[in-house]
């Protein structure tokens, strides 16, 4: 281990997968092939999103703050991760590191508690369809958005600080591809039941009662589904929630398998795969499962491309 005579280190040397050569290549070109991906999918949910006015609606409100949202999470992780990929010596300095660990942390915690609000309006939508202008108007909107931006920024900022006081003793070396909070936790020496303790419980209100949440909705739309009598309002209904479903299982199971245990009993390479997959993986994916997955938004952007080339 690296000993430094700092209270904290200068720079963290992240070990990734540096045992591993062979991976660093492909995942290079994959990282260079997904991100911009990422920013082209969730950039254009968010522009089609605000052009067209039939979609100004809650569902599609909240689906642009999940895309501004994935940008920010894997922006946070992949250009520093390509730049260690791209290089013999792998870094990230402490003012670096701090910042990371606050941002994706902060990006984490709000779409954890995002996709619960997005099942809550499909709740609303699919069993109280007569109600939901009157439930989901924009005032309640907004409010819900603000809420779940406060409730991830405050996780974020508690759980990073308190991590950040632990003694790292010196150790300046992380195995992992990232500054994270588990992982940081682990590395530390000294007294750290508390910490581990801390984010368990914080964890279950922020993984474990959202997807309670997200369940017990998509129990009652199921039943309400079964229920209606037209094929096509089936069909309709499935195809609506399915796409926000598949989003739900993407993300909050590597997360799961991430915090709701002890940190110290984390394997090595669980920390690195599962960060590539919530952090890289799913904001690739989501634009692609929304938008394949879903008429009218494949039917503006056609719209959009049509009107594009026939301007020209």
């Amino acid at each position: 281990m690296a000993l430094i005579n700092e209270s904290h280190p200068e720079e963290f040397i992240l070990l990734g997968f540096s045992d591993q050569h062979w991976l660093e290549l492909p995942l290079f070109i994959i990282l260079l092939i997904t991100y911009p991906m990422a920013l082209l999918g969730n950039i254009t949910i968010i522009l089609v999103s605000m052009l067209d006015l039939r979609l100004h609606s809650p569902m599609y409100f909240f689906l642009t703050n999940l895309s501004f949202l994935d940008m920010c999470y894997t922006t946070s992780i992949v250009p520093q991760m390509l730049f260690n990929l791209g290089r013999s010596k792998k870094t990230i300095s402490y003012m670096g590191c701090v910042i990371q660990l606050y941002i994706f942390h902060t990006m984490g915690g709000t779409e954890c508690l995002l996709l619960a609000v997005m099942s809550f309006d499909r709740y609303v939508a699919i069993c109280r369809p007569l109600h939901y202008t009157l439930i989901m108007n924009q005032p309640t909107c907004v409010l819900l958005v603000s809420t779940v931006w406060l409730g991830g920024i405050t996780y974020a900022v508690s759980e990073a600080t308190i991590t950040l006081q632990l003694p790292l003793c010196g150790i300046n070396k992380l195995d992992h591809v990232l500054c994270e909070i588990p992982v940081l936790i682990k590395t530390a020496c000294g007294e750290k039941e508390a910490n581990e303790l801390t984010l368990s419980v914080v964890c279950i209100f922020m993984l474990a009662v959202p997807l309670c949440l997200i369940l017990a909705s998509y129990a009652s739309i199921g039943r309400t589904i079964l229920n209606v009598k037209t094929s096509e309002g089936k069909k309709k209904a499935f195809g609506t929630c399915s796409s926000h479903l598949i989003v739900v299982f993407l993300f909050y199971g590597p997360a799961i398998s991430m915090y709701l245990q002890p940190p110290s009993s984390i394997t090595r390479d669980q920390p690195k795969f599962m960060a590539l997959f919530y952090g890289v993986v799913t904001p690739t994916v989501n634009p692609f499962i929304y938008t394949l997955r879903n008429k009218d938004v494949k039917g503006t952007l056609s719209n959009l491309v049509r009107s594009i080339f026939i301007s020209k």
